[in-house]
């Protein structure tokens, strides 16, 4: 069969699939934002520098229970930001300094992440591996005690290119990382690695950044006709370890600002067009990136001439959270048809891969979740000729393991026999015919290369 003639399956696109966005929803708290002159004058207004209020008491109702930290999340502890991506470049913006700052991402990493550093002026990034527990701690640990040492012997002991704010801090290191189901390798960091890394991060002064916006989609793991709604995160977030763990940002020595922030977005569980998330961490790191709340002297600038980013559809997410719509659609729609994708493209790569010898990370996982499966080839395929070939062959478009380099580090990177699969976006019935599809062309480059 020619390429023209089979219709194109995408398994690159991390999208939601658009029948599972809550437009009837979405519509109904759009009218009642908007039939309420208060809260309609409020949306239209520029709204303060931390975000519409409604919206952080919102989010910190709904995260507390879910995360389930020793003490309630308060929205002192939230920031309402423009979604996940504009959080990052302003946590960039505002706590680092490329002249002084050293950023570190976990290696496979989400590859747009890297056109943001580099915006922000880290031109070389450096990766860290990751095991099935996630990240590599030891290697860390020595890398960022030889960096620190080299540091201390170059003189560069302050930032040079930002002025000193009293409502921020300058970190010597940011460490960038996906820890619940990663984007790209489908991974969960183990409790006990979180805590170490909190810890290294602490001797360091490193601030851990963690894109924590796939975890509300989760199932278990085991095959089940019926669906189990899991309403609880499966392992404690970082920056509630940090919290918590031997005093947290108020224990002896500390600065209050912590050494961790969530980075939240509505892009998974609404639709992302909404183009709004929200931050966590310490009430003193929420107030730096905020600018200073209550004294707009002290704003950023961005939000102390535009006033909040998504003010007006803060304002419809705080009546769809209220309303109860955002959770039900969550439990009730969203874990119950990606578990039923997941599983869906599970069977076909055990029927069409595994015997190829393609492998999966970590069978034995209670609960799994995310948008991405991450595929391992058998030596000596090569993830960019095996997507380059599906695509010329099969007209099946998939992630070659070489887009999730962290850019800029010469430091090998063990990417290249990889590939990315994702399940959100394509309809369903064509998952299967996709990696049916990426058998074909498997088989055929593995005959190719014993003939």
């Amino acid at each position: 069969m020619k390429t023209a003639s089979k219709p194109l399956i995408n398994l690159l696109r991390g999208h939601p699939h658009p029948d599972l966005i809550p437009t009837v929803q979405f519509r109904k708290a759009s009218e009642l934002a908007f039939s309420n002159p208060s809260i309609l004058s409020q949306g239209l207004n520029y709204g303060p520098a931390e975000g519409y209020e409604p919206l952080r008491r919102q989010l910190a109702g709904w995260l507390t229970p879910f995360y389930q930290p020793n003490d309630p999340i308060g929205p002192e502890r939230i920031c309402i930001s423009g979604g996940a991506s504009q959080n990052l470049a302003q946590i960039l913006q505002v706590f680092s300094d490329p002249t002084f700052t050293n950023a570190w991402m976990v290696s496979p990493t989400y590859f747009l992440a890297c056109r943001v550093f580099q915006d922000s002026g880290f031109h070389r990034l450096r990766s860290i591996p990751e095991d099935e527990e996630g990240i590599s701690i030891g290697f860390l640990r020595e890398e960022l005690r030889k960096s620190d040492e080299k540091l201390e012997r170059d003189g560069n002991l302050k930032p040079t290119l930002k002025p000193s704010r009293p409502w921020a801090k300058i970190y010597r290191h940011l460490i960038y990382a996906v820890p619940t189901f990663s984007n790209p390798s489908s991974i969960t960091m183990s409790r006990q690695r979180r805590e170490q890394l909190v810890r290294v991060a602490r001797d360091h002064d490193a601030l851990i950044i963690t894109d924590d916006v796939y975890d509300q989609l989760q199932w278990p793991a085991a095959q089940g006709l019926t669906h189990t709604v899991l309403e609880h995160a499966v392992v404690p977030r970082i920056v509630d370890i940090d919290r918590h763990l031997e005093g947290g940002s108020e224990r002896n020595g500390a600065d209050g600002f912590g050494n961790s922030v969530s980075n939240g977005s509505f892009s998974k569980i609404v639709g992302p067009g909404c183009r709004t998330g929200w931050i966590e961490g310490t009430k003193k790191f929420a107030g730096g990136l905020s600018q200073g709340w209550g004294n707009t002297s002290n704003s950023f600038g961005s939000t102390q001439s535009g006033g909040a980013p998504s003010q007006l559809t803060a304002t419809i997410l705080a009546g769809f959270m209220e309303s109860g719509d955002l959770q039900n659609h969550i439990f009730q729609t969203l874990q119950p048809a990606y578990k039923k994708r997941y599983r869906t493209m599970v069977s076909a790569i055990e029927k069409h891969l595994l015997p190829l010898g393609v492998t999966l990370p970590r069978w034995d996982r209670d609960v799994v979740g995310g948008y991405f499966i991450w595929l391992s080839l058998p030596r000596p395929l090569h993830g960019d000729q095996v997507a380059a070939q599906a695509k010329e062959e099969e007209n099946l478009i998939v992630a070659q393991g070489s887009l999730f380099r962290v850019h800029g580090d010469s430091a090998e990177q063990d990417v290249e026999g990889n590939l990315r699969v994702c399940f959100s976006f394509e309809n369903e019935h064509l998952l299967s015919e996709g990696i049916e599809r990426l058998g074909r062309v498997i088989h055929r480059m593995r005959q190719a290369q014993k003939d």
